[in-house]
């Protein structure tokens, strides 16, 4: 199958340098790819509640029952599958797609777990202070150990939570609020010398960044304009084009799962959108990619709507992760 490329106004664009393959379908709504040092790939998947590993010929096995909706995960400085877990959504089905709704009424909270690779799950956080997580969506470790997550909140008929950006440890003993509120916070990663933290905000269709001071501290305007919180626009979105999860590339270009274009959009650090680059089946639900391959030049992508894992080759390494496993 071949790749398909949306044309960028003023840019010829550097041709992928292979197709989109499948490697498994029948996924549960796929998000949170992580690539492993083995070959195999994790993603969890949200409506089943697990999280799961798709080894290289395709196969699947459940390695943990995280229970609720595990969204994005990341590999730990210990070895343990961090999973933020959105508490769970009600499910429906459009155009044969399959599409997350409302806070369902078997809601759990939202929680960051911990999750080891023989199947122990323990609840690492359900709070700061005193306000209970709402939905945590994605999730990024920097070199000091410890993660940045976003957390998107829950939709009920009537009402929606605002959303926000946190930093923690590991060690379950300190978690912080960076930024609050936020619009829909959902993709989360850092640039490659870490002075940046980006956060994709989904209905909105932007993608800010802050300069980082510290582990769990960004750099603050002191006269702020409204609530911007120090926060400098990477790119605006045109038209109805909503952003999921993202990962950064060894250039930092920041790759950016668009919905409803059904694509990774891949942003300059300077703002320029470089390229849009379509799995072969339209997907709406294309929600996140991630970097493995001795070279880190493989690029998986999951496309939740269908239930598929792909994988392409991609013309950028991507950028390593700290922690592999």
């Amino acid at each position: 199958m071949d790749l398909a490329r949306a044309p960028v106004p003023g840019r010829g664009g550097a041709q992928m340098a292979g197709g989109f393959r499948e490697i498994t379908s029948g996924l549960r709504f796929p998000e949170g790819p992580v690539a492993l040092s083995d070959g195999s790939v994790l993603v969890v998947e949200i409506q089943r509640g697990t999280l799961t590993r798709v080894a290289p010929d395709g196969t699947t096995s459940v390695v943990a029952e995280c229970g609720g909706g595990p969204n994005g995960a990341a590999v730990g400085p210990d070895g343990a599958i961090y999973v933020c877990n959105n508490g769970g959504f009600t499910w429906g089905t459009r155009r044969g797609l399959t599409a997350p709704g409302h806070q369902p009424p078997d809601y759990i909270g939202g929680r960051i777990q911990r999750v080891t690779l023989d199947g122990e799950v323990t609840d690492l956080y359900t709070e700061v202070d005193g306000h209970p997580l709402r939905g945590p969506n994605d999730i990024v470790f920097d070199a000091d150990g410890g993660f940045w997550f976003t957390d998107l909140g829950k939709v009920r008929s009537r009402d929606i939570d605002h959303g926000g950006l946190y930093y923690a440890t590991a060690d379950g003993s300190s978690i912080v609020e960076v930024v609050h509120p936020l619009v829909t916070a959902n993709g989360v990663g850092l640039s490659p010398d870490g002075s940046r933290v980006y956060v994709a905000e989904t209905s909105t269709g932007r993608l800010w960044y802050w300069e980082i001071e510290g582990p769990g501290r960004v750099r603050r305007d002191p006269d702020p304009p409204l609530a911007l919180h120090g926060v400098t626009l990477l790119h605006g979105f045109p038209g109805y084009q909503t952003l999921d999860s993202l990962a950064v590339d060894a250039a930092g270009n920041v790759c950016v799962a668009t919905l409803y274009t059904g694509a990774i959009s891949v942003v300059s650090p300077d703002g320029e959108l470089l390229d849009v680059v379509r799995p072969p089946e339209h997907d709406i639900w294309v929600t996140n990619i991630c970097f493995g391959g001795p070279d880190l030049r493989t690029a998986y992508v999951t496309s939740s709507g269908r239930g598929v894992l792909y994988a392409a080759e991609w013309d950028r390494p991507g950028l390593p992760l700290q922690f592999t496993a």
